[in-house]
């Protein structure tokens, strides 16, 4: 049999940014509900202020994340976005623009391959809170 396809997206509701989400859990749900043992899993961000990545879900770990996010383009800066928009989140497109709006995890034997202290976390980087929708699509062998 050769490779399959599953695709689906849940959401998660964040505050503002930089506010980060552990959706470790949600990802390995839709991995389980594939069927796929062998093969990796696409997630994306829908959105130009919102990002993905991977980090040791701790408290300490989370704000020192964030506070490398605020240095990567501190809110206080003036954005040329805000010039037109008048929004004031021009630092939000440029904080989730570095960090990217997607991740590619393996799937081994079913399972998210993941080191023990990391988890997969979604980014919101607007200056509001937001509800972020996660694409997943998860592609392998069966079973």
């Amino acid at each position: 049999m050769g490779a399959i396809v599953h695709c689906a997206s849940f959401d998660i509701s964040l505050q503002t940014g930089p506010d980060l989400g552990d959706v470790t859990g949600q990802v390995s749900r839709v991995v389980a509900e594939s069927g796929i043992a062998e093969g990796s899993v696409h997630l994306v961000t829908v959105g130009s202020t919102g990002s993905l990545t991977t980090i040791e879900y701790e408290p300490g770990a989370v704000e020192d994340l964030k506070q490398a996010i605020a240095r990567l383009a501190p809110p206080d800066r003036v954005y040329a976005h805000e010039m037109t928009w008048h929004d004031g989140n021009g630092h939000s497109h440029v904080q989730a623009a570095l960090m990217g709006p997607s991740l590619v995890v393996p799937v081994r034997r079913g399972q998210l391959r993941l080191g023990t202290w990391q988890q997969v976390v979604a980014v919101n980087h607007d200056n509001r809170p937001r509800r972020r929708t996660i694409e997943v699509t998860v592609i392998g062998n069966p079973a």
